[in-house]
């Protein structure tokens, strides 16, 4: 029993992607581009030419020596998984309230102020000069 709690711990702490240690989440990015690349049948070279990345670049990203975040979004894009990123780069959706509140913050503290006054000539200060 206490074998199989152990293993289920691990499992958990495995799955939180908090827990991980950097290296370990970019070995796993990479190992999935590479499954990914095997899945639709294309050789190393041919996805570096497709996304404009050297073959060096390639392989090191699938080691998870990802150097570069644009050689990364090129190979994403070149294997249609560049969705993956969507939610980083989606606007955030306000709820009506939400957005009536942001509104109305907005316009108070930038309502223009007009003068009501007029300049009155009789009341005009003789200048010194």
């Amino acid at each position: 029993m206490y074998l199989c709690s152990t293993k289920v711990y691990y499992r958990a702490i495995m799955d939180d992607i908090y827990m991980l240690a950097d290296a370990i989440i970019l070995n796993r990015i990479g190992s999935h581009l590479k499954a990914v690349r095997l899945r639709q049948n294309i050789t190393q070279q041919s996805l570096a030419d497709a996304a404009g990345v050297s073959l060096s670049s390639l392989k090191k990203i699938e080691k998870g020596e990802i150097g570069s975040f644009d050689s990364l979004l090129r190979v994403l894009r070149t294997l249609g998984k560049l969705d993956v990123l969507q939610p980083l780069v989606d606007e955030e959706q306000l709820s009506p309230s939400e957005y009536y509140n942001l509104v109305q913050s907005n316009t108070a503290k930038h309502q223009r102020q007009r003068a009501v006054g007029q300049l009155n000539k009789t009341n005009k200060e003789e200048s010194t000069w």
